[in-house]
C-alpha cells in the first residue's frame, strides 16, 4: 500500500479531504459543501455535526478499503472560530459565524474595564471586528449566555477541535491564538492581561507548538496526529521551506489574506483601522498580514451581475481576459459597484451602476477592476517598506484569469507567481505534521508554478 498523510481544509465554502504521497503530490481529493443552518439567534452558521459525521466517515472509509497505508492525519481550516465543549467533550453551542453581529455593549463593557481600544488592539495586533475576535465571542458567551459559559471546560478553536475527534485531546496551539483573536499579547507573548483577568485563558487548552504531534491508535492503527492549523499560516509554509528569499503571498479564498513573514514592524493605527493585523507562525513569531473579504464580495457582486444580464449560473467562468475590453472601461476613481463587505478608499453608489455597460462582459472586467484596487492597497499595507521582488499567489482566485493578468499589471515591479491548489493550506498542513523538509525546486516538480510576465497595455 501506498504511504499517505491524510489532510482535512476545512474552508468556509468547501469542506475537502487530501491524501497525499511521500513526495507531497495528491493522490486522493473528497470535496464537499454542506447547506448551512441556524443558531439560536437565527443566524447562519456552519452545520458542525454534518462535519463531524463526513470527517469520521471518509476517514473509515479510507482505512476500510486499505488502498492506501494512512501514516500522519492534521488538520486545516478557518480561523475565528470555537468549539466550546463541555466536562464530556460535547459541543454546547453551535459553531457561530465570525460574521454574526453582537451587540455592541459587551464590546464597550470589556473597554471600559480592562482599557482603551486602541491599546488592546495594538498589543493584540487584532483590529477590533466582534465576533471575528475569537476572544470578544468568549467574552460575550460569558455575560450574554453565562449558563452555558460556566458549562464550558474548554473552548477550542476549530483546527484543534477537528484534531480533538480524533484524539480525545483539547489542545491550543500558537497559529489559531494568534489569528485576530485579541487573545494574545505580542510584546509580552502571553495572553493579554484582560483575558487573564477575567479568567478566559481557564476555558482554553494548552499551548503546543503547530509542529507537535500525537503518536496514536486508531482503531487499531498506529498514526500520527497533529493538533491543527489556521488556514492561513498553512498556506505560508511551503513557502517558508522553498523560497528562502522575502515574498509576499496572497492567500485567496473566501478571504483574501497578504502575508509578509518578513515585516516586523510595529503596526500603527491606521494598519489596524484597515484590517491589517499580525498572524502567528508555528513558532509563535509575528507574521504581517492584511484581509479582505474579497471572495464574499467577488460571490456576491457575481450573483447579481448574473441575473442583471439574465447568464446562466458560472457564465462568468468563461470570460477570458480581454485588453480591449479593459482599455475601454474607464479606469477612475469613480466606482461603479456597491460593495457589501469590502471598504473602499473612494466614495461608492449606493447600488450597482449595471447602465453604463453593454454587457456582462465589459461589466465583468469593471468589477474585477474595482476589486483589483481594493486588493493593492490590501497588500500594500502588508508590504509596506520591506524589499520584497517576488509575489506569490495561490488559492481559488488563481483561476481566475482577469485576476491574474490585473495582478501582474499592478504590481509590474515584481516577479508574479502562481501556485494551484491544493498547494496552500492543505500542504502545509501535510508537511509540518511530518516536519518535512524541501527544497527550491518543490513547487516545479510538484505543483504547477507558473510564472507570468508584467501584462503591458498597447497604445
Amino acid at each position: 500500500m501506498k504511504k499517505v498523510t491524510a489532510i482535512f481544509d476545512i474552508g468556509k465554502t468547501n469542506k475537502k479531504f487530501f491524501l497525499f504521497d511521500e513526495n507531497y503530490k495528491e493522490v486522493f481529493r473528497d470535496y464537499k459543501k454542506f447547506d448551512e443552518i441556524e443558531d439560536e439567534d437565527g443566524y447562519p452558521c456552519d452545520d458542525l455535526g454534518a462535519i463531524q459525521k463526513w470527517a469520521k466517515s471518509i476517514f473509515k472509509k479510507i482505512l476500510k478499503a486499505k488502498k492506501f497505508d494512512v501514516t500522519a492525519i492534521n488538520f486545516s481550516t478557518y480561523g475565528a472560530s470555537l468549539v466550546h465543549l463541555d466536562k464530556n467533550g460535547k459541543p454546547l453551542t453551535p459553531l457561530y459565524n465570525y460574521t454574526k453581529p453582537i451587540d455592541q455593549k459587551y464590546i464597550n463593557q470589556l473597554y471600559d474595564k480592562h482599557g482603551e481600544i486602541d491599546s488592546i488592539c495594538r498589543k493584540t495586533a487584532s483590529p477590533s471586528s466582534g465576533m471575528l475576535n475569537s476572544g470578544i465571542q468568549l467574552y460575550w458567551l460569558k455575560y450574554h449566555r453565562p449558563e452555558v459559559y460556566s458549562k464550558i471546560r474548554y473552548s477550542l478553536h476549530l483546527p484543534q477541535y477537528m484534531s480533538f475527534l480524533f484524539t480525545g485531546i483539547p489542545l491550543s496551539d500558537y497559529t489559531s491564538i494568534g489569528c485576530h483573536t485579541m487573545l494574545w499579547d505580542y510584546e509580552q507573548r502571553t495572553y493579554h492581561d484582560w483575558v487573564v483577568n477575567e479568567e478566559i485563558d481557564k476555558k482554553l487548552a494548552p499551548i503546543v507548538e503547530t509542529s507537535v504531534s500525537i503518536n496514536m491508535s486508531y482503531k487499531g492503527k498506529k498514526i500520527k496526529v497533529g493538533p491543527g492549523i489556521h488556514d492561513s499560516s498553512a498556506a505560508l509554509i511551503p513557502y517558508l521551506l522553498a523560497d528562502s528569499k522575502p515574498f509576499l503571498l496572497i492567500s485567496t479564498g473566501t478571504w483574501s489574506i497578504t502575508l509578509n513573514p518578513f515585516n516586523t514592524n510595529h503596526l500603527t493605527e491606521h494598519e489596524l483601522n484597515s484590517d491589517c493585523l499580525n498572524y502567528m507562525s508555528i513558532d509563535g513569531k509575528g507574521v504581517r498580514a492584511s484581509r479582505l473579504f474579497l471572495g464574499n464580495e467577488y460571490n456576491i457582486q457575481i450573483e447579481k451581475l448574473r441575473q442583471h444580464f439574465d447568464k446562466k449560473v458560472g457564465y462568468h467562468k468563461k470570460v477570458a481576459f480581454s485588453s480591449k475590453i479593459f482599455k475601454a472601461i474607464p479606469k477612475n476613481n469613480k466606482s461603479y459597484f456597491h460593495f457589501e463587505s469590502l471598504a473602499t478608499s473612494t466614495p461608492q453608489p449606493k447600488k450597482n451602476n449595471y447602465y453604463a455597460f453593454t454587457n456582462f462582459e465589459t461589466a465583468y472586467h469593471q468589477l474585477m477592476y474595482e476589486l483589483m484596487n481594493v486588493q493593492i492597497a490590501s497588500s500594500q499595507l502588508a508590504l509596506s517598506n520591506t524589499e520584497i521582488k517576488k509575489v506569490y499567489i495561490d488559492g481559488g482566485f488563481t483561476d481566475n484569469e482577469i485576476f491574474v493578468k490585473l495582478v501582474s499589471y499592478y504590481l509590474s515591479d515584481y516577479k508574479i507567481r502562481t501556485t494551484k491548489t491544493p498547494l496552500g493550506s492543505a500542504l502545509g498542513a501535510a508537511l509540518i505534521v511530518n516536519d518535512a523538509a524541501v527544497g527550491k525546486s518543490f513547487f516545479k516538480k510538484s505543483y504547477s508554478l507558473t510564472k507570468h510576465k508584467p501584462l503591458i497595455l498597447e497604445k
